[in-house]
């Protein structure tokens, strides 16, 4: 009796131990939540395309992992931060979101960091661009998939500096995002031989730019620097231009702007800016094909945000696969040990930190008579390799990072 019991429960461990798979995912279903700015300044590189983005990648993966549905849902938060937060709470508390994805506005990122850490879920940005997300403030459940202020500060404002423009003058969003990017490109500017004479703060979702575009004049710097996104950057280079500051002998650069951008400024005043970009609707066949499937479903090309969405929902869903569980931890592990290669990246890898390590571009706004129509607006001028665009793992202030 007593060998029977003993080959009864041997029994039963094996049976459990080839349980299918489907088993191990939490409430019988994998949720993911687009919490993103549906109608602020940031709408049009993140917002509905982000949302589109992520549905694209679950209907390619057939929208069932191992053996589940995986479901998506979306909200404004308004670039508010309390709103912000108390959504991510309740998707993760009330309707049970595994993974929570975009979050432009980087208060807004590094408290759903927090968040997400506590309650032990999983949060891949695309939006957010603070280094501090990977830095001090980093987390063992957080990805920051696209880019970060680093590194928009140093393909860019290293290539200018090398060129000879080494002054610098700086129009910055008074907020997290803003004085991060500053200080970063700040200290590329400096290590590569220049000169900061100043900087002229803004509010968010500002519409009046003469002050900061005066003083900006005023310094005589070889480079304008918009430390900003979104309208705000838009609204500076247009009102840069009624001003003549370009005319006059300065340059622009916008260390956040993007393809939904060039539209709103125009290629007769954007001409010849420079930028860092993650991404490019027109680099290859396979971003082409991407691209012309999003522009059908929500009619412009997707930002380097949008098609980073599309690749770490995919990659997330391939490591629930491999990991046979959705539990955060397992997931991320897996994400960390598989090479990501898509029409995003290829070779790209997530540091202990939670960077995701990618090339980033250095590109060119085209001149009105280089273009072939309206999203025909960059120039890739120069392909850098991640280990470089980023900054090193031995320079992170991360504590995950062993020293």
């Amino acid at each position: 009796m007593k060998r029977a019991i003993v080959i009864a429960a041997a029994a039963l461990a094996c049976a459990l131990a080839a349980a299918p798979a489907s088993a191990q995912v939490s409430d019988g279903v994998v949720k993911f939540g687009v919490l993103t700015d549906l109608s602020g300044p940031s709408a049009d590189g993140t917002g509905k395309g982000s949302v589109v983005a992520a549905q694209m990648a679950i209907e390619d993966f057939g929208g069932t992992v191992l053996g589940k549905p995986v479901e998506l849902t979306f909200a404004d938060h308004q670039s508010k931060t309390d709103i912000g937060l108390a959504t991510a709470r309740r998707w993760y508390d009330v309707e049970q979101v595994d993974v929570i994805l975009d979050v432009p506005v980087s208060s807004i990122a590094l408290g759903v960091q927090q968040l997400t850490r506590d309650k032990n879920k999983v949060f891949l940005m695309a939006g957010p661009g603070s280094s501090e997300l990977t830095g001090a403030a980093c987390s063992p459940n957080g990805i920051q998939w696209v880019y970060n202020t680093y590194a928009l500060a140093n393909v860019a404002g290293k290539a200018l500096a090398k060129r000879g423009d080494d002054t610098w003058f700086f129009i910055t969003a008074d907020y997290t995002f803003g004085h991060q990017l500053e200080r970063d490109a700040t200290a590329v500017v400096e290590a590569n031989g220049g000169k900061v004479l100043g900087s002229a703060k803004h509010p968010f979702n500002n519409a009046d730019f003469a002050s900061q575009v005066l003083q900006a004049q005023t310094s005589k710097a070889k480079v304008v620097a918009l430390a900003d996104s979104g309208q705000d950057t838009q609204n500076v280079i247009k009102q840069a231009a009624e001003f003549g500051l370009v005319s006059g002998g300065q340059k622009l650069i916008g260390l956040l702007f993007g393809i939904t951008d060039v539209p709103g400024v125009g290629l007769d005043i954007a001409q010849g800016m420079m930028l860092t970009d993650a991404f490019y609707w027109d680099k290859d066949d396979e971003t082409r094909a991407f691209a012309k499937r999003f522009y059908d479903k929500i009619g412009r090309m997707p930002t380097m945000m949008q098609a980073g969405i599309y690749s770490a929902v995919s990659h997330y869903l391939k490591a629930v696969t491999a990991a046979k569980t959705d539990e955060a931890k397992a997931v991320v592990a897996e994400m960390k040990k598989t090479p990501i290669n898509d029409l995003f990246a290829k070779n790209g890898h997530i540091r202990d930190d939670g960077q995701m390590i990618h090339d980033m571009h250095l590109v060119q706004v085209k001149s009105p008579a280089e273009s072939s129509g309206k999203w025909d607006v960059y120039k890739i001028v120069d392909t850098v390799p991640g280990d470089q665009a980023f900054q090193s793992l031995a320079s992170s202030a991360c504590p995950l990072v062993k020293k």
